[in-house]
């Protein structure tokens, strides 16, 4: 009889130990979240790799982001997307070419709005490893979609134990992709120009850009 009394004791600390560790993963984003919402706006400068060794994959680049609430200017690849609370336009510069649509209503979609929010929602978490990257501290915590349809597998986010800001995201798909995105500046509270977020339709045609309208 002692026997099942005892396994029902270490199951029973492993899954206090588990709770209080899924606890302190939350209470950590909770920090990181408050902090950004803080902020009247951000820019973000920051390297994305990605790797996928079964199929030979592995494109590194850089991109730049400033957010102020929900609007965003996202430089990325040679093309530039803005919304202006409204409307999402995506220019093009190889292809002279400017593309106006809707913001998308999938609640699945990271976009630049949400990048540094979006594991609020529909993800549970766990702590990780802590890595020391140059006399900063960087606390890792993985997150796993309760989705499970998702194309996602896992994602570990790195936060700057100091600062309470997201340092590093380690995305791995379902299909072994990984997307690693490293924040090389993160800049807050900047003078913004009043008209950043605004399209200017007209100096576009001047240009001789074609504009579509979704």
């Amino acid at each position: 009889m002692k026997q099942p009394i005892f396994l029902t004791l270490v199951l029973l600390c492993l899954a206090s130990g588990k709770a209080q560790n899924s606890e302190k993963a939350k209470t950590l984003l909770d920090e990181v979240y408050n902090k950004v919402m803080s902020y009247e706006n951000i820019a973000v400068n920051f390297q994305y790799v990605l790797q996928n060794e079964e199929a030979g994959i592995n494109q590194e680049t850089r991109g730049d982001v400033t957010l102020e609430g929900d609007k965003y200017l996202f430089d990325y690849m040679g093309s530039q997307q803005l919304y202006d609370g409204k409307k999402v336009y995506t220019i093009v510069p190889e292809n002279e070419e400017v593309t106006i649509e809707d913001k998308s209503e999938d609640g699945n979609t990271i976009t630049p709005s949400k990048m540094l929010t979006f594991y609020k929602k529909g993800h549970t978490y766990s702590w990780d490893i802590m890595q020391n990257v140059q006399g900063r501290k960087i606390q890792f915590v993985k997150l796993i979609p309760m989705d499970t349809n998702s194309e996602i597998s896992s994602i570990l986010l790195g936060i700057d134990a100091e600062t309470k800001h997201i340092y590093k995201l380690i995305e791995t798909g379902a299909n072994n992709t990984k997307t690693t995105i490293t924040v090389n500046s993160f800049k807050t509270d900047q003078e913004l120009s009043n008209t950043l977020f605004t399209f200017d339709e007209q100096k576009y045609k001047e240009q001789g850009y074609y504009i579509i309208r979704n």
